[in-house]
């Protein structure tokens, strides 16, 4: 143990014997994998081996090399589904039942499918394991060949269901499986009619002897055949290997330590102790090789805090493994091995493109053939949005679409609309506020664009639609030279698995046009794409390998980080679904949990036999998904093993900023805005008043920088929209009214009100599209709102009938006023303007009448408070009405005049005359002119403030005032 061992590759173990063993055979051998990717490594070591050129032996997965036993092709997933949903509605008209649509039987399809391929691999009887178990005591005799063992498991599992709630559950599963023998059958016999044939069944015909053509293995029988690297073994993969082995056609090499093989309590050698002392098969190698305990390690164990976090720990543990890569030869160097696949986009944005070592740049290559997801490419962002426009078409039954999928179309990278018509578009939505665009006007555009914005009528369209607009994309992205080798595949794979799909509809359900049809067809259009991957790039033995933890079988790395190693993913809790319970699949030997388990820790332990270096990765962050527990076998290991381990907590650096806050001078430019208004060119509004007391840096944004909301399709028309609907419909209203004559009576109040619907359609239109006589198609939300107006009009009418009579003296009217300060001792003058929503005269009072639609409210504690920046006792309304009531005092010479504020939410309960302090004083008659006095002063203070130069601009310190401002950000929250 202290002086350390050099450890051949599996690999190249594996070479090094083919070689001694078969010699100018070996070009006549069949080698077969779990999977391709060790094939690049054999090679190479076969390369070092022999040292000079030589005919290469063939190379198989095993279910590539098992395929060639059948003349038929194995169905793809879609024509599986469409064959098993045919003849299950076949059976279920013959039992005298309805037959089942395809989107109900799609999730049901997908468990059977699985059953029925794992019943071909393990030999099972398919009618044997579907007969019905009605009673328990039926198990005694109709299972008698049983053992008492697995007798007790079915047992176990009738007993489950009790005579209550689950009798009919139990009924419906019993006439499940009374249903299955005859659909295996009829399935499979469908397949076969059609020259098609699964996986499964392959197996099943060549573990039987009756396989299409069993001299497939033939050309290799000069040589021999080679299975390198397999663990758990299928019992139809068993039965042939044996076979083959009593024949003296193979040679099986397995990867095998005595840490786990000689120790039955370690499940990571429970399926080779399987192979060997079960069923027969002898390893080329040797089994009482000691690799684990072989060389002394230290392992880094590395918690971190959140999923992407593990990631973010390659960008200083990889530092020191960097010098590796200058390396000759680089096969077997470094590995990044993800337990947890979702980490892969992560990992590839972590690691850097260059490392830099005594000054010199070198570039770090990085191999991907797990795959690149079309999930995290804006190729499935494209499909995402055409899936949601044809679901929101066909779910909603309308020839119109939502306008954010229209934005996001014309924004789309992929789409290649230009700068200028993109605008043209947008400004043309925006200027006639369509929140939802009618398709003819999308049509009109033609190209992509058309294409994209067209309703599909049935479900063959429906692939063939997708299948174009990937195509025409394809093209546009080669003639621009834009195409990228990574999204060239994502488009070829796409459109071959869409083409797929689409052959599969056409063959099987080519009428499909309801709803809930085509609904069907978008998921199944949505799980296709969602489930293509392309390899990335890369050279398998250079630079740093990044793979999947089934796709790390059979390679050997000298220094490995493993990312994922929680509880839960490695192993993996969660198992596939089943119609076979869990007792009945140990009655028949099918694989259980613990099957899962046992391959996991396989997986796991094998990468530590030749591997020098070793760090480990968890997220120690508990959630819905995750324990945030290392994986058991991370304990087992330490426990067993004599390793040492570093236990290390990676926490990211957070730099917390304290933000300074903003200020803004009163410099030269500043000034020169702010002089306008000394000057008489600018005039101060009652809501630019209000502003600068609610927050003194939103006046600057929006009154001295210019700074406005950007314009949007108001698709739930916001509370501003709907008081401005609200005063277009009361001025038409008392306009028309006062045209005729100043008073206004009950009677006249009561009789003009059936106008106010139309009045409501005149503003919608009005505040909409700046036309009262626009028409409108109003959508559901619209008329919601039309009817909120409708409710508030009448309200406040009567209000109005209890106050009439009364005269309207005038409606929106202008007014004007130079209003004097005092600024740092000398005189200043400054133009006050308001446009007051209605004047009138009652009992000999003038009014001014200001309508509120919001949450503001008649009571207020004093007017310091009021004019307070910093506080929270603000009230805007109060200082929009007094200033109102100011200017139009001093515009038109009147005294006495009453401030109203028609509050919708209060004036019920409130009246309309605001209300001081806890004695609730209402502002009216002489109390009035001493608030209108403090006012004018408190006024002349604020506007003091504002124009003096040496106070900066500053956020207010009441969190409130930003509650629905748009310069939140700007602002520094």
């Amino acid at each position: 143990m202290n002086e350390e061992r050099e450890l051949k590759p599996f690999l190249k173990e594996v070479a090094e014997d083919l070689v001694a063993r078969l010699g100018g055979d070996l070009q006549d051998a069949a080698i077969v994998f779990n999977n391709k990717r060790p094939v690049a490594y054999l090679q190479h070591y076969l390369a070092q081996e022999i040292g000079k050129p030589f005919w290469s032996p063939s190379f198989f997965t095993i279910q590539e090399f098992f395929a060639l036993s059948s003349e038929r092709k194995v169905a793809d997933s879609f024509t599986q589904f469409f064959i098993l949903h045919q003849k299950y509605n076949e059976i279920a008209l013959q039992d005298g039942e309805a037959a089942i649509e395809p989107a109900k039987f799609y999730p049901i399809a997908r468990v059977i499918l699985s059953d029925f391929a794992q019943i071909d691999n393990d030999l099972v009887n398919a009618e044997k394991i579907f007969e019905q178990l009605e009673e328990f005591a039926t198990v005694d005799y109709q299972f008698d060949y049983l053992s008492e063992e697995q007798q007790e498991f079915l047992k176990g599992f009738w007993s489950s269901y009790s005579e209550g709630k689950h009798k009919k559950q139990q009924e419906q599963f019993i006439k499940m499986w009374q249903r299955m023998p005859k659909l295996y059958k009829a399935y499979h016999q469908g397949l076969k009619e059609k020259g098609l044939t699964t996986m499964g069944q392959i197996y099943r015909q060549l573990a039987e002897g009756k396989a299409e053509l069993p001299e497939f293995i033939a050309p290799f029988l000069k040589s021999k055949l080679a299975f390198v690297g397999f663990n758990a073994l299928s019992k139809a993969e068993a039965v042939i290997f044996k076979r083959w082995q009593d024949q003296q056609h193979t040679l099986f090499y397995f990867d095998t330590d005595a840490y786990y093989l000689k120790d039955s309590i370690q499940e990571a050698g429970l399926f080779l102790r399987r192979n060997f002392e079960t069923t027969g098969l002898i390893n080329v190698l040797n089994n009482n090789r000691e690799l684990i305990r072989a060389n002394q390690k230290v392992i880094n164990v590395y918690k971190t805090q959140g999923q992407v976090a593990q990631a973010k720990i390659l960008n200083t543990a990889l530092q020191k493994d960097y010098p590796l890569l200058k390396e000759s030869d680089h096969a077997g160097k470094i590995a990044l091995i993800l337990a947890d696949e979702s980490l892969l986009m992560p990992v590839l944005q972590t690691i850097p493109t260059h490392y830099q070592i005594d000054g010199v740049q070198f570039p770090i290559n990085i191999n991907v053939t797990m795959g690149y997801p079309l999930v995290a490419s804006s190729i499935f962002g494209l499909a995402d949005l055409w899936l949601s426009v044809q679901a929101q078409l066909i779910q909603g039954e309308k020839e119109t679409v939502y306008h954010r999928e229209v934005e996001a179309f014309l924004s789309h990278p992929l789409t290649g609309i230009n700068e200028k018509l993109r605008s043209k578009i947008q400004q043309k939505l925006l200027a006639e506020q369509l929140a939802e665009v009618p398709l003819a006007r999308l049509q009109s555009q033609k190209g992509l664009l058309a294409m994209f914005f067209t309703k599909i009528e049935n479900g063959t369209a429906a692939t063939n639609t997708l299948q174009k607009i990937f195509k025409k994309v394809f093209e546009q992205q080669l003639a621009d030279k834009s195409l990228r080798q990574t999204e060239a595949d994502l488009f070829i794979a796409a459109i071959k698995e869409l083409n797929r799909l689409h052959d599969a509809l056409a063959d099987y359900l080519p009428k499909l046009t309801t709803s809930k049809e085509l609904s069907f067809v978008l998921s199944l259009i949505q799980k296709a794409v969602q489930g293509i991957s392309v390899p990335l790039t890369g050279e398998p033995l250079q630079g740093i390998q990044v793979m999947g933890l089934l796709e790390s079988r059979s390679l050997d790395f000298e220094h490995i980080y493993i990312l994922g190693v929680n509880e839960g993913l490695l192993p993996q809790t969660s198992v596939s679904p089943s119609f076979i319970p869990d007792s009945i699949r140990r009655a028949y030997g099918l694989p259980v949990l613990e099957n899962q388990d046992a391959i996991s820790a396989y997986m796991f332990y094998r990468l530590l036999q030749r591997a020098k270096q070793v760090s480990m990765v968890y997220n120690a962050q508990a959630d819905d998904t995750n324990t945030g527990e290392p994986t058991r076998f991370l304990k087992q290991l330490e426990y067993e093993s004599g390793y040492t381990f570093n236990y290390l907590e990676h926490k990211q650096r957070i730099s917390i900023e304290k933000k300074q806050p903003i200020v803004i001078p009163k410099d030269e430019k500043v000034m020169a805005v702010l002089n306008r208004y000394l000057n008489g060119e600018i005039g101060l509004s009652a809501s630019a008043l209000t502003t600068y007391i609610n927050c003194p840096l939103q006046f600057f944004y929006r009154y001295i920088a210019k700074i406005e909301e950007p314009k949007e399709i108001s698709e739930n028309l916001e509370a501003n929209y709907i008081g401005s609907m609200l005063h277009f419909v009361l001025e038409t209203f008392y306009q028309d009214l006062r045209s005729t004559d100043i008073n206004i009576t009950r009677e006249r109040i009561a009789e003009y009100r059936k106008k106010v619907p139309e009045l409501a359609l005149r503003a919608f239109s009005q505040v909409m599209f700046e036309n009262e006589n626009y028409q409108v198609l109003h959508n559901g939300m619209q008329k919601v709102v039309l009817a909120i107006v409708e409710e508030y009009a009448n309200l406040i009418l009567d209000y109005d009938e209890n106050e009439a009579p009364f005269e309207i003296l005038s409606l929106e009217q202008k007014d004007q006023v130079s209003f004097g300060f005092k600024l740092n001792g000398a005189d200043k003058k400054i133009m006050l303007h308001g446009i007051i929503d209605r004047i009138d005269r009652k009992n000999g009072v003038t009014r001014i009448v200001d309508y509120k639609t919001g949450s503001d409210i008649l009571r207020y504690s004093n007017l310091e408070d009021v004019f307070d920046t910093n506080g929270n006792k603000q009230n805007k309304a109060l200082v929009q009405t007094l200033f109102y009531t100011y200017v139009f005092e001093q515009a038109n010479g009147h005294q006495l005049v009453e401030p109203n504020l028609y509050s919708i939410r209060n004036m019920r309960k409130e009246g309309t005359f605001f209300i001081e302090g806890r004695d609730k004083v209402k502002l009216s008659g002489a109390y009035l002119e001493t608030v209108k006095d403090e006012f004018v002063g408190f006024m002349q203070a604020k506007l003091a403030e504002l124009f003096d130069q040496q106070v900066p601009f500053v956020r207010s310190e009441n969190e409130a005032a930003f509650a629905f401002s748009p310069y939140l950000t700007l602002c520094g929250l």
